[in-house]
């Protein structure tokens, strides 16, 4: 086997296995990455919930607690704030989806259904817990979603929620006199659950991977051109040459031409080293002969 396909052989190895550890690891990372920036992407848009609740509460509702007892105006609930907003937002990205699901909702459009319910089940069981996270199957594939408990830490909260005959009569007129009450200070009725998609953020991911892993097996194919170009001009040639030259002088041409090399690398020493051995070869010869 020629040196030059043992040299091709032992770097295609050396690349086989460092491609593949590279490629396991940047995967990985990417991957990871694409999970954070889903997880970051959920966590604005709950920050962002949570600043429009706020806003609604402490400028729009003050504004509007007297219009409540001539007609109610579904702008003064945070919770309607909310999903407005994140209504206008689900257009352009319909992906993304925002809900206040509530085991016994005022408005029949935040009920829980049946994995919702389940979240406010555990957010009810365990008191501490302050956030859950998790991935679902959804038509469009699978997405992430992060929920926060709805607890009643406002007493004016049961001013609307309480019993039905302590509501306002606007509220009863709007939504009737069957859901929304019952309510208690601290409890926990529902949750703010935000859910993003998983393909897009992968997409971006596996779209950089293989961008990289391209770009990765270019520079060796370069890398071993240069290297393959190097060996055969610097190593392969000279040496061949010099076999050649040699062949010769041990079938007693003793007339072949000097292997002239202008480096002064290991093959121009081996060179050197060839010619001493000619010039002894044929100082002994002439001997022999004398």
């Amino acid at each position: 086997m020629k040196l030059i396909v043992k040299f091709n052989l032992v770097l295609f190895l050396v690349f086989a296995i460092g491609f593949a550890a590279v490629g396991y690891f940047a995967n990985r990372l990417l991957q990871r990455n694409a999970k954070e920036e889903i997880m970051e992407n959920a966590r604005i848009m709950m920050e962002a919930a949570l600043a429009v609740r706020s806003y609604t509460s402490t400028q729009i509702k003050p504004l509007l607690e007297t219009q409540i007892k001539y007609s109610f105006l579904p702008q003064i609930v945070p919770a309607y704030s909310a999903n407005q907003y994140f209504g206008q937002l689900h257009k352009k990205f319909p992906e993304y989806s925002y809900k206040e699901a509530t085991l016994n909702p005022t408005n029949p459009m935040n009920r829980a259904n049946d994995w919702e319910a389940d979240i406010v089940n555990v957010f009810r069981q365990s008191p501490d817990l302050s956030e859950q996270v998790g991935e679902r199957d959804t038509p469009a594939g699978k997405a992430i979603y992060m929920a926060r408990p709805l607890k009643i830490k406002d007493g004016k909260c049961l001013d609307c929620h309480d019993t039905a005959e302590n509501a306002p009569r606007t509220v009863i007129e709007r939504y009737g006199s069957n859901n929304g009450f019952g309510w208690k200070l601290n409890d926990v009725v529902g949750a703010q659950i935000v859910t993003a998609p998983v393909k897009l953020p992968v997409q971006r991911a596996r779209a950089v991977f293989v961008v990289f892993m391209t770009s990765l097996a270019a520079v060796f194919a370069v890398l071993v051109l240069a290297l393959n170009l190097m060996l055969f001009y610097l190593v392969t040639r000279p040496v061949n040459h010099l076999s050649k030259l040699a062949n010769e002088v041990s079938l007693g041409n003793m007339d072949a031409p000097d292997f002239e090399m202008s480096s002064k690398d290991e093959i121009a020493g081996l060179a050197e080293s060839f010619r001493r051995m000619r010039k002894s070869l044929v100082e002994a010869i002439k001997l022999l002969e004398a």
